[in-house]
Formats: C-alpha cells, structure tokens, sequence
C-alpha cells in the first residue's frame, strides 16, 4: 500500500509546537514508508480564516524541514462537498434538523434526568411536512445530521454497533456508535463543520493514514461510518498523545504559547524543536538529533505513550545547546556571515567559542570581543593590576598556536606565584571582559600577540 498522509491546520493563528508534533509525526511516517505528505488548510471558516496565517505556515513547515509534496485549501473545494451532501441526502443518510442549541440543551438535560445517555433521539425524524413548514415559517433553518449506521431496522432503537481499528499508535481501539450522538455535519447557514469536508477530501485526496491527536479518537467510530457512507475504505489512523506544559494546560494557536515562528524569532534551531515535539511522551528519551533523517530512523509511533506529554520549555534550550556545540561549521557559514563573521579565521572563530553559545546568534558578540576587544574595561584591584602588568611583559613571541597559552601561564606560576582563579581570571577579563567563555588556549591564536597587548589595562 502507498502511504499517503496529511497535515490539516486551520488557518486561524499561529502553529505551535504540539501542532508541529502532528505535522512532525506525519512528515516522518511518510519518510519512513516513502509516501507522500499533503498540507490541506482547514479553511471552510471563511470569517476567521486568514492568508497571512496560511502563508506563514508553510513557512514554518519549511523551516522545520517538512515540505509538503501537494497543498490543497479547503475553501476552494466547496463543489465538492456540496455534491456528497447531496448524495447522502438521496441516500436517506443526512437529515434536517430544527432544534435551537437552547432545546438541544434542554433535551439533553431531561435525558441525563431519565438516567439516559445525553445523545441526540432523533426527533427531527418523526416530523411531518406540516411541522417542518412550520419551522419553516417561523423563518428557522435547519442543520443537518449524519444518520448513524447503529440500529436494525428502527432508527429510535440504537444497538450496541462496535466500529474497530487498529490504531498506528494507540493499537486496537474500539468504539461503539450507540453512545454517540448523529454528528452535525453542516450548520443552519450551510457552513461545514470539520467531519465531512475532511472525509471527502481524505477519500479524494487518497489519503491512506489519519495521524492526529488523541483528541480525535471519540470522532473516529463516526468518520469511518461517513467514509463507507460514501462508498469508500476508510484510511488507517492513528492517534498520538497530546503536548501540555508542566502544569497541564494545553496549547492554543490564539494565545501563541511556544509557536514556532516565536521559537524561530528566538534563535531555536529547527531539529531542537523537532526532537522534542516528536521524542516527547515516547519509549525514546528526548536527546538532541542533528538531522531530519536521523529522526526519522529513531521516529515508531507505537513507541508513543497514551497519557499527555508534560514538557518545559526549559529543555528546548538544553537541546539547542547541545545542537550548537556540535554545530560544524559548514552548516552554519552562511548564518555567520549575515552576522558578519566571516574571512579566513570564521571557521577558526566558530570551533573555538561554539561550545559557550546557547544561540548561533551568541557568537556575534564573541567575534566583537575577538576583533575589538571586551565592550567593557573591567576595573582591576591592585595587585590584579600589578599582576597583570608583569604577564603582559612577559607575552611569549609569535608564532601563536593551542600551547601557547600553557606556556605562557606555566611562566606566570613560576614568576608570580599565582595559580588557579587568582592566575586565570584577571587575564580572562582583561582579554575578554567576561567572567566565562571559550578556552583561552584556544582564543589566543585568534587574538594574536598584536591583538592581546592591545587588551592591555
């Protein structure tokens, strides 16, 4: 079987990184079974549906290494789910319905007071054409309900009908239509809701594996329903575990809570935000994995825990740290010339202060530091005054190299008398500004003899 999936964001906000883990879970099984990955927009809301949102999503997407082979927009695809309303409305599968939200509420209540399940009874199907014209003419319009495939012969009488699968994630999952309301498939104004736009696409689309979030699985008995409805083989699913932060609220596109254009404006690498997105909440413990396709190679959906999974924000910056430290230079030269490092000494530069940066942006203060020398002078007691001024007469000669600064300090212990941070922090701030920082050894060739006399207090 060909693998095809989807990744099917609503336009209205910006994604953050518990989409991204959908997204990610899709991009990755698709690799891993060399099919194909679908962007489809959820936009049939028209009002709250933006271009700017749409477009900076698939930016995004890019950015996090996931490129859709085909996007699709709901919103021009209306024809199409206005012909398969019309084929489940001759199939006696889609019918109106009257009720205001107030009555359904009240219907509901008075079931859950008869010890009765609170789902819909189906009342709109013992209406006369004199009763619905009455509705008509008290100018109501009607919604319209996916008649449910869960009785025999009485549509009043629900048996326990059982829809199973098995789950990409989750394994065998079972749910039984009977404790399940005839889902509303289009509102009073015409509009669609979610279920059947995304069926039809998915059975247009050939999508043959639904990955989504766990908070799909309740609606799953009845989309298969609707996909055999229309005459189709539902697709595989698969239902992944749900990312909340530490004190288990979940996130949302309209408050922009850890959304990936903030992480990206925030100097976080792409593959720091994936690793987490997808190794969170799994059998994999979260480590920081250089490439897409080493992800890939670690990715199994059914490694996936079922309860949520809790993250700090925190560990997003421990796996940036560690992606940068191993940085080499060659996947980083071009970012360091837009921050103006750059020349014969840039990779030099970069091998020698990667392993103190949380962000590829922090080296640009390194390289002012390496070049201009420490933004600030610091003010020296002293006798770190006295002692500073004996070790600058006492430079050794170029040429320079990583023993240079061994041989130099070994010369201060012998002269001075100084060891430890007595010897080595007066000369890190009077050569850099800073309390920490790269290896002197391996700064010093980088400054120079001219360089570091230059420091001088």
């Amino acid at each position: 079987m060909s693998v095809t999936v989807r990744f099917a964001p609503s336009p209205t906000g910006h994604i953050h990184i518990g989409n991204a883990r959908t997204a990610l879970f899709n991009w990755l099984y698709a690799q891993k079974h060399g099919g194909r990955f679908i962007l489809r927009f959820d936009d049939t809301d028209v009002a709250r549906s933006k271009a700017e949102y749409a477009d900076q999503i698939q930016l995004d997407l890019h950015w996090l290494g996931v490129h859709p082979d085909v996007t699709v927009h709901q919103s021009a695809r209306f024809a199409t789910y206005d012909a398969a309303v019309e084929r489940l409305k001759a199939a006696g599968l889609l019918y109106p319905c009257w009720e205001t939200a107030e009555e359904l509420e009240r219907k509901r209540k008075i079931r859950l007071s008869h010890r009765l399940p609170p789902v819909y009874g189906r009342e709109a199907l013992k209406l006369t054409a004199s009763e619905k014209a009455a509705y008509e003419a008290e100018g109501r319009k009607p919604h319209w309900r996916f008649l449910l495939p869960n009785f025999i012969g009485d549509p009043f009488a629900p048996a326990r009908t059982e829809i199973h699968w098995d789950d990409v994630v989750r394994g065998p999952q079972t749910v039984d239509l009977a404790s399940m309301s005839d889902p509303v498939l289009v509102r009073e104004d015409g509009t669609y809701l979610y279920t059947l736009p995304s069926v039809v696409d998915d059975i247009e689309l050939g999508v043959s594996h639904v990955i989504r979030g766990d908070d799909h699985v309740t609606n799953t008995g009845a989309q298969i329903a609707l996909f055999k409805a229309l005459g189709a083989k539902p697709p595989a699913f698969g239902h992944h575990n749900l990312l909340t932060t530490v004190s288990g609220e979940g996130l949302s596109k309209r408050t922009g809570a850890l959304s990936i254009l903030s992480l990206a404006e925030d100097g976080i690498e792409p593959m720091a935000v994936a690793s987490l997105a997808v190794l969170i909440g799994t059998s994999e413990s979260v480590s920081a994995v250089a490439s897409m396709e080493a992800l890939a190679a670690l990715f199994d959906p059914a490694a996936t825990s079922k309860s949520a999974a809790k993250f700090d924000p925190a560990e997003l910056m421990t796996l940036n740290r560690a992606l940068v430290h191993a940085m080499p230079f060659a996947d980083v030269a071009a970012r360091l010339s837009a921050l103006g490092i750059e020349g014969d000494e840039a990779e030099a530069f970069w091998l020698t202060v990667r392993g103190n940066l949380e962000r590829v942006a922090d080296a640009a203060p390194w390289w002012r530091i390496v070049r201009d020398g420490p933004q600030e002078r610091p003010a020296f007691s002293p006798e770190d005054a006295a002692f500073l001024d004996a070790a600058f007469d006492a430079l050794p000669p170029e040429p320079w190299d990583h023993e240079t600064w061994k041989l130099w300090t070994g010369r201060l212990k012998e002269t001075t008398g100084r060891k430890g941070r007595a010897l080595f922090m007066p000369l890190r701030l009077a050569l850099t500004g800073r309390e920490q920082g790269p290896e002197l050894a391996d700064l010093l060739p980088l400054l120079g003899r001219e360089g570091t006399l230059a420091r001088r207090p």
